[in-house]
């Protein structure tokens, strides 16, 4: 990679981290700063960007042993983000020291306020590049990495030890997880049902049988919820906020009559085109859940919109952009999706509320909340086979719950949560 690319790539990391850090904007939409990129210097930049966002806490510390007093924004500029992308590449990914450093001041050079800060960003980054891993290794990294209002939060819900373990699951790139129409995948290891995952980086649409549609992208976790339902073979099945279509296309494979619902247009687009490539049918429409007239189904799956803190292996900004508040909003709108999705419910048919969010108000209480006012619904507790023997994902309530710790020698998995709810006839 030439100087010029190089730095290419850093002003690109720099601008998505502006993006995060300032706008909180999500990090998938801001690694538009990478279109114009050749994939090489794409790949560099998002490499930075979120890894940098990964391991913010431990980034942010050392900074602090190494600089008395950070210089305000207003009068920096991006000097902040240029020394946590540089004390990244230096301690994180093992990039040159004299390329780390070269680059940081590059960036500098071209910024009107950050230029009078170049002293100061070259000299830390040399002292980081001498003394900076030792104090990395003395750092409690899974503490440091998550913020004090998500750390206590699972501390409570599910003990100290647990919540240690969930931070440092996050500390890990998530791996690829598909789910494939064959019985073997080359490379890949198998989990359960019809997942398996790949280890090291791939690209997605070079493995074999992408074109054929053999298989499809969906975290291990996120494939349990339409286990739940059982056999639907033949049987109409509501998919409601259905985007991307990993469930869609679970219930579409295994013979189902589904409709699946999405209010976004460019989602409900997105699932449209990975049906086609999987040549799978479905039935799609551009609805709100909440304006829905429908006759009631026999099966009906909720995966309701939610804080997607179980998501944060994938999405390493989200407890730098969200907080508390973020839940209550989610809470309040998931309960009301809820409410329509009992109302889409045959009499003696089964519902499935699903949620990507380790917050118990989003998940087991959101639950116990709708059962109190809904007596029409009972929970119908799942069992062993059903999550294929791995009895650590049912919980006390005998509803589903998968920790990004779980599957640990095997790279983690997703936090999901899923009830299942049968309604009397």
């Amino acid at each position: 990679m030439s100087e010029i690319q190089g730095l290419k790539a850093r002003q690109a990391a720099q601008d998505i981290l502006n993006e995060v850090l300032r706008k909180r904007r999500p990090l998938d939409l801001a690694l538009a700063a990478c279109i114009d990129l050749e994939p090489r210097d794409a790949g560099f930049a998002r490499a930075i960007a979120s890894e940098t966002l990964r391991r913010f806490g431990q980034l942010d510390a050392v900074l602090r042993t190494f600089v008395d007093k950070m210089p305000s924004p207003h009068r920096s500029g991006p000097t902040y983000d240029i020394l946590l992308a540089g004390a990244c590449e230096l301690l994180f990914l093992d990039v040159a020291a004299h390329a780390a450093v070269d680059g940081a001041n590059r960036l500098a050079q071209a910024d009107h306020k950050a230029v009078h800060f170049k002293p100061l960003i070259n000299a830390v980054l040399r002292r980081l590049s001498r003394e900076g891993k030792e104090v990395v290794e003395k750092q409690d990294a899974p503490r440091l990495d998550t913020p004090d209002w998500l750390w206590s939060r699972w501390s409570d819900a599910y003990g100290e030890d647990t919540a240690r373990a969930i931070a440092g699951a996050h500390l890990k790139q998530a791996p690829l997880d598909i789910v494939s129409r064959t019985e073997a995948v080359e490379g890949a290891t198998h989990l359960f049902g019809n997942s398996w995952r790949f280890d090291g980086s791939v690209r997605v649409d070079g493995l074999p049988g992408f074109a054929e549609g053999t298989f499809w992208v969906q975290d291990a976790a996120a494939t349990l919820p339409a286990h739940l339902l059982g056999n639907v073979e033949g049987q109409c099945v509501l998919d409601l906020c259905a985007a991307p279509g990993g469930k869609t296309a679970q219930l579409a494979l295994a013979g189902a009559e589904v409709t699946a619902v999405e209010r976004e247009p460019a989602r409900l687009e997105r699932l449209k085109e990975n049906l086609a490539r999987l040549k799978l049918n479905a039935t799609l429409l551009n609805e709100d859940v909440r304006d829905l007239r429908l006759d009631p189904a026999p099966f009906v799956l909720l995966d309701a919109p939610c804080s997607a803190t179980g998501t944060i292996r994938r999405h390493p900004e989200l407890p730098l952009i969200k907080g508390a508040s973020d839940i209550t909003l989610c809470q309040a709108a998931s309960a009301e999706l809820l409410d329509c999705a009992a109302d889409l419910t045959a009499p003696g048919g089964l519902l499935v509320f699903a949620v990507c969010s380790l917050e118990p108000e989003e998940g087991p209480e959101q639950i116990a909340d709708f059962l109190r006012r809904d007596t029409r619904f009972a929970r119908e507790i799942v069992t062993s086979k059903e999550v294929f023997g791995h009895d650590e994902f049912i919980d006390a309530n005998g509803d589903l719950r998968t920790l990004p710790c779980h599957l640990a020698d095997n790279g983690g998995m997703d936090g999901f949560y899923a009830a299942r709810l049968r309604r009397a006839l």
